[in-house]
């Protein structure tokens, strides 16, 4: 049963598209069968999983558009083995949001694309733009649950306000909410006190909501996408890699413990 997943933060450089590469590489390693959909123009997640997004065939703007078929539209990314699939982005994908503006369930796109292709996958993980925009909306429209990773700062916390309040939003206006997959406290780093502070009042305040797994600060996380890989490929052995393959087995054993009995897409129409 396919389980979709939005990972979003209205905030920029909370680690959102790194933790959406490196997730879904993780879980493709332990094989499963994921798709990642990058729907940020900016593209980084397509460029962090070695795909080019200035050389594409066809991309999520085509998809969204319905000017492509979701197979004509993916990219296999064959490493870490047994690999995943990948629908890449670029900067057209700005052109799609202007383009929906003008469709019929404008705010459904996705979640009905999802809907012919997702058995599938077992996991659906979607990149989000950070900011709240018709592309935001049509992630957390098609996602069963949210993971929302927050850096450690005072400014983060804000952030996370806004978002849990857009969720909110959602949840009011279509039947079945995006539940909240979990909150990730990314580049972490224990010496700093604030952030040890901050981490603290998350799980005082979100208890269980808030993963075990730290993503620490890793300077050969940082490097990865500049290789083009995620980081279980660039280094296997490096802290960034282990957290996020930790990430994965935490991830997978939530989507246990729920057992949900109905397909696990978002559904109803704002």
């Amino acid at each position: 049963m396919v389980r979709t997943i939005a990972i979003a933060n209205q905030k920029g450089g909370v680690g959102k598209t790194t933790t959406a590469v490196n997730l879904t590489a993780s879980l493709a390693s332990m094989g499963r069968r994921v798709l990642l959909v990058d729907l940020d123009p900016q593209g980084n997640a397509t460029m962090g999983c070695g795909v080019d997004k200035n050389d594409l065939a066809h991309s999520a703007c085509d998809l969204m558009l319905g000017n492509r078929t979701f197979r004509e539209c993916l990219a296999r990314v064959e490493e870490p083995a047994p690999g995943f699939d990948l629908v890449p982005a670029n900067g057209d994908l700005t052109a799609a949001e202007v383009g929906l503006m003008n469709l019929p369930q404008r705010e459904r796109r996705l979640a009905r694309l999802l809907s012919e292709v997702g058995e599938n996958y077992e996991l659906v993980l979607i990149d989000c733009p950070p900011s709240l925009n018709m592309l935001t909306i049509n992630a957390l429209m098609a996602a069963y649950s949210v993971l929302i990773p927050i850096q450690c700062e005072y400014y983060a916390l804000e952030g996370l306000s806004a978002l849990l309040h857009t969720i909110d939003r959602i949840r009011s206006g279509r039947n079945g909410a995006p539940a909240i997959e979990g909150i990730l406290r990314t580049m972490h780093d224990p010496r700093n006190n604030l952030a040890n502070q901050v981490s603290t009042q998350l799980v005082t305040h979100f208890n269980d909501q808030v993963y075990r797994t730290i993503i620490p600060r890793n300077v050969r996380l940082a490097e990865a996408p500049s290789h083009g890989q995620p980081v279980l490929l660039y280094d296997r052995g490096s802290r960034g890699a282990a957290s996020y393959l930790a990430l994965a087995g935490e991830v997978l054993h939530r989507q246990e413990k729920r057992r949900p009995t109905t397909r696990e897409h978002g559904h109803g129409a704002v």
